[in-house]
């Protein structure tokens, strides 16, 4: 009796630290070319394995492989995080020196923790309820959204940073874990909601309402306008805006902004050219009933600004962060608030969205039930 997939998609992937303390003993793989080849072999294989583990299957879904696949790179992942601080040894050695040295980086231990453990339990969990005909769409896009965050300022960060003039072949295996969560999400996007049916008479009361009349709205709406302030200015402060306002954050306050690695500056542009957009339509589906897309929207918005405030406020903190650009002692408590709750915002807010969806549904005939299902 085989396994459950899920069981067998972990076994495979805990192959990954023995994986790589191989190629460490072996001096003959430790070229920049043979890393390339060897690594695009060895997901190949992967990808084999887990052709495998379905081959009774009747029908797989094609989002099963990427998340499978996905999960082999998270322990890689925990496996570099983990001997960057110093918890092992011996396995990633040959990657840093002839690979992706960036990886060493603080944000990239971040990273690389935010993989191995979040994406992880979440791939497994995804996985689990796939093959029992359970829906996981609402876990994929927090899963697609948080991973195209982490993209999106990853590798331009690695090519106009400090480790630009140094990028090995070894970088460009990042090209299809860049499009993969692109594809995810549009798959994803474009398969059909499940929410229940509410009496068209219930919708018409709740949509009725103004946003004075929903307290929980109203202050989810003034908490984005300030989110989005945040960001403006944030924006500002990395493009060398000469107000003394923006001089004295940088300095006092945030001097990680100004870290050579050029992540922390990449992130805050992420969020002025596309976070605060979003967050601009997202004020505007609070007070304007019948939006829909909210309820999808707002979690992969929640799982970007996760990743993204995880890596950002742990490598602010990091040891591998020179100390020059860490959060001074003296402005500690204001800066990790702001930070903490622009992460905790769009994560309140896809919560209060699925809570309760009828503000955002559109009305049904009034003879269906509560307990009906209806494809939105």
């Amino acid at each position: 009796m085989r396994p459950p997939v899920e069981v067998s998609v972990l076994i495979v992937s805990l192959l990954a630290p023995g994986v790589l303390y191989t190629i460490n003993n072996i001096p003959a793989l430790q070229e920049p070319l043979p890393i390339l080849g060897l690594g695009m072999f060895i997901l190949g294989f992967v990808l084999l394995l887990l052709r495998l583990t379905v081959s009774n299957q009747m029908k797989v879904d094609p989002l099963f492989y990427v998340f499978a696949e996905f999960s082999f790179t998270c322990m890689v992942g925990l496996t570099n995080a983990l001997e960057q601080d110093g918890f092992i040894s011996g396995f990633m050695g040959f990657y840093l020196k002839k690979g992706e040295p960036h990886l060493s980086t603080a944000y990239a231990v971040m990273m690389s923790y935010w993989d191995g453990i979040v994406h992880f339990i979440l791939f497994l969990t995804i996985i689990h309820r796939m093959f029992r005909g359970k829906s996981y769409r609402s876990l994929g896009l927090l899963w697609a959204g948080s991973s195209i965050a982490n993209q999106i300022v990853h590798i331009p960060g690695v090519v106009i940073g400090k480790y630009g003039s140094n990028i090995r072949p070894g970088f460009w295996r990042n090209v299809p874990f860049f499009l993969a969560p692109f594809w995810a999400a549009s798959v994803l996007f474009s398969r059909p909601r499940e929410m229940p049916v509410v009496t068209a008479d219930k919708i018409s009361a709740e949509q009725k309402k103004g946003l004075l009349f929903r307290p929980i709205d109203l202050l989810l709406s003034l908490m984005l306008l300030g989110a989005m302030a945040f960001s403006v200015f944030r924006g500002f402060v990395v493009l060398d805006c000469p107000l003394d306002t923006c001089f004295t954050y940088i300095y006092q306050y945030e001097p990680y902004l100004k870290d050579p690695v050029v992540f922390p500056r990449v992130m805050m542009l992420v969020y002025l050219f596309y976070a605060m957009p979003l967050m601009a339509f997202f004020t505007h589906g609070l007070r304007t009933p019948g939006c829909s897309w909210m309820l999808d929207w707002t979690i992969f918005f929640a799982g970007a600004m996760a990743q993204s405030q995880w890596c950002h406020i742990g490598a602010s903190q990091h040891s591998r962060t020179p100390y020059t650009y860490r959060v001074p002692a003296d402005k500690w408590w204001p800066v990790i608030t702001l930070n903490v709750l622009l992460a905790a915002l769009p994560a309140l807010l896809a919560l209060r969205c699925h809570t309760n969806p009828v503000y955002f549904m559109k009305p049904v005939p009034e003879g269906q039930t509560n307990k009906e299902k209806k494809k939105n």
